[in-house]
């Protein structure tokens, strides 16, 4: 049964060292590695879920590694079963070959989705903390709301304000709703 196993990493510093030691180790002659924090736009993902076939094993370190959401673990592991192939978890054990992995794997992939909710729900009682403490200033304003309204002012339609300072309509109505 070929392994193929994959790597992915969600951050702007990627380290990937730690997942393909632990593919390498598990039997994996062909790993591939992407980024992003969820399934879409990962195209090394969707480029071995295209060429795997029957009997084949798709490998990942952790179950977060190949989806943070319910949707994003269980549509891959979907395309795995109509080819005849299965995933294979290494942190905790679990392969979808057999029912009761593919209802560890769904459960899991469950916890993972609760785990994103907890992370972003951390991470906005962290930001609205230091915003109460006038800490937190947000990222940097990107527009001149000021420019916005002197083209205003001159009566220079929105979509024209929005050609001219090379930003969106909608940042012209929101510059101007302000």
């Amino acid at each position: 049964m070929p392994r193929i196993g994959t790597a992915r990493v969600s951050t702007a510093t990627p380290d990937l060292d730690i997942q393909t030691t632990r593919l390498a180790a598990a039997g994996c002659h062909v790993i591939r590695t992407g980024s992003g924090s969820s399934r879409t736009g990962c195209t090394e993902l969707q480029t071995i879920l295209d060429c795997l076939q029957d009997g084949d094993e798709l490998v990942v370190h952790r179950l977060d590694r190949l989806g943070r959401s319910t949707r994003d673990v269980l549509n891959p592991v979907h395309d795995l079963d109509s080819k005849g192939a299965a995933l294979r978890v290494l942190e905790p054990d679990v392969t979808t070959a057999g029912d009761l992995g593919r209802l560890v794997v769904t459960v899991l992939g469950r916890v993972a989705d609760l785990e994103l909710k907890f992370i972003r729900d951390r991470q906005r009682a962290g930001i609205d903390a230091a915003k109460a403490k006038g800490v937190y200033q947000g990222r940097k304003q990107q527009i001149d709301t000021n420019r916005i309204r002197e083209l205003a002012a001159q009566n220079m339609p929105k979509a024209q304000i929005a050609r001219t300072l090379r930003i969106s309509r909608m940042s012209v109505y929101r510059a101007l709703k302000a």
